[in-house]
């Protein structure tokens, strides 16, 4: 069973799917669907069209420079048949898959590690355009020299206090 890769967004081509165009040059472009062929049509570029594998690769989405994947590679020439071999290559599998797993799950963290920054940056500078709601705008009036982040509001009284009235 021969398994093809899209050109456009990278994905398998299992047989009896996809569209196969082949150019007046005789070059071969093969898509799994038809949302990948109409876009190849369009002349759009698979590097700057955001569900591909192309950008994602390209703008450090998914991972790219691991040397797991480098075992994965088609090797298309036969091999001698070796049980110990054998027996040591599934083990290293296993190995191998723990590896990708831990660095898959670091490449993720990366990714996130930025975003609550992000989101309180994007917080403060929302705070600071809309403080008309949050505040009074005739006290905005009155004290011209007071800052949003200088504001200090009493949340809630100790019980004992309540008690006390």
């Amino acid at each position: 069973m021969r398994l093809e890769k899209c050109w456009f967004c990278s994905s398998t081509i299992y047989p009896g799917h996809g569209i196969q165009f082949v150019r007046n040059d005789a070059k071969i472009f093969r898509f799994c669907r038809s949302k990948c062929h109409k876009n190849f049509k369009m002349k759009r570029n698979p590097r700057k069209v955001k569900w591909t594998k192309a950008y994602r690769l390209l703008h450090g989405k998914d991972m790219t420079k691991d040397s797991t994947f480098e075992l994965e590679r088609k090797r298309n020439r036969p091999e001698r048949y070796d049980r110990n071999v054998t027996e040591k290559t599934l083990q290293a599998i296993k190995k191998i898959d723990k590896i990708r797993v831990a660095r898959e799950a670091r490449h993720h963290a990366m990714r996130f590690k930025g975003k609550k920054a992000v989101e309180q940056r994007a917080a403060i500078t929302e705070l600071e355009k809309s403080i008309d709601l949050v505040k009074a705008p005739a006290s905005l009036l009155q004290a011209p020299q007071e800052d949003a982040a200088k504001i200090k509001v009493k949340v809630s009284q100790p019980e004992a206090e309540l008690m006390e009235e």
